[in-house]
């Protein structure tokens, strides 16, 4: 892709966002991983050269895109981006960013600038992922964090970086899961994996409904009355074939990357029994693990500060940050 091509993403996606973040720090560049759309199988190309894959298949959302001041993005779908920042001193390390949102919407703010602007005064390059909502089509989000994955690889020498981790809170906490466990080759895979507050399970009793209902889709969009009985077999199998391949402590093996996963007793949104079965996974199956549970802060505190707004986590944010330094720097 040529110069300015490339500017012209940048105008397109920033042109979207009609409101700011509270912190003064702005991505380094902005690019559409799909600049010609969902309808063609190209990703980004630079030099003629394909950098990374096309998107796979539509989400089939033809609204177009919204912010609310809080910065909650809905209705992505040709638009899916990466916001890069590159510290002007690094520390080797980048984290690829899944801002949270029930597959939905995505939290910009609270789960995206603002987690740049903590890592990048730690020296830790970013890049915060506007994925694409599925709307049932469930392979969509990932398809999109995994490209964001071959952009950074493809860019890490000239980048100063070494190694390339993942993070996500709540729905986004599922996808940095699946980034950690469904990967497809090296360049995929996340060297280290933060998980906050996520849905780990697709399992009704355990899930966040909003979540998986956006993914797969509602159970009744699986079986009517209208289906005959070899239809219904047919539904109900590949809806069980999804409802395994999402439920991610399922997915564990002994290659997916060190975790950390951070989260709070009263979550009532995403119960905590979804960390504890990724937790006892990953130790089941030898992979580094830790996990801290705050007595408060409820559900999506992520990384809003009293710099920018109320902070839900309060006297337990310090601990938040340096558990989150040390297993950083163990990294």
């Amino acid at each position: 892709m040529s110069l300015c091509a490339l500017t012209c993403a940048s105008f397109q996606a920033i042109a979207s966002e009609p409101y700011a973040p509270k912190t003064k720090l702005r991505p380094t560049k902005t690019l559409l991983l799909y600049p010609e759309g969902q309808g063609v199988d190209k990703g980004i190309v630079e030099n003629g050269v394909a950098v990374t894959l096309g998107p796979g298949v539509s989400n089939g959302i033809t609204r177009p895109e919204t912010m609310n001041e809080h910065g909650l993005i809905k209705y992505v779908s040709d638009s899916a981006r990466i916001d890069i920042y590159l510290p002007k001193k690094r520390n080797g390390q980048m984290i690829v960013v899944c801002p949270g949102g029930g597959y939905s919407g995505l939290s910009s703010f609270n789960e995206g600038a603002y987690v740049a602007d903590w890592c990048v005064k730690q020296g830790i390059s970013v890049c915060v992922v506007k994925y694409r909502l599925p709307n049932k089509h469930w392979e969509v989000p990932l398809n999109d964090v995994q490209n964001a994955f071959r952009y950074c690889r493809a860019h890490a020498e000239e980048w100063g970086i070494s190694r390339i981790g993942v993070m996500g809170f709540s729905a986004g906490g599922h996808l940095a899961a699946s980034a950690s466990t469904l990967f497809v080759d090296e360049i995929t895979r996340p060297d280290f994996s933060v998980l906050v507050y996520p849905v780990i399970t697709m399992d009704l009793a355990g899930t966040h409904k909003g979540t998986h209902d956006n993914l797969i889709g509602k159970v009744t969009d699986w079986a009517n009355d209208d289906m005959t009985v070899r239809e219904f077999a047919q539904k109900n199998r590949q809806y069980n074939e999804l409802m395994a391949h999402y439920s991610l402590h399922k997915q564990v093996t002994e290659k997916t990357p060190p975790t950390i996963l951070l989260l709070s007793t009263g979550d009532d949104i995403v119960p905590v029994e979804n960390s504890l079965i990724y937790y006892d996974a990953l130790r089941r199956c030898g992979v580094s693990a830790q996990m801290q549970i705050y007595p408060y802060g409820g559900h999506g505190w992520g990384f809003t500060t009293k710099e920018f707004g109320t902070d839900r986590l309060k006297e337990y944010r310090n601990v938040f940050f340096d558990a989150l330094k040390t297993f950083l720097a163990e990294q």
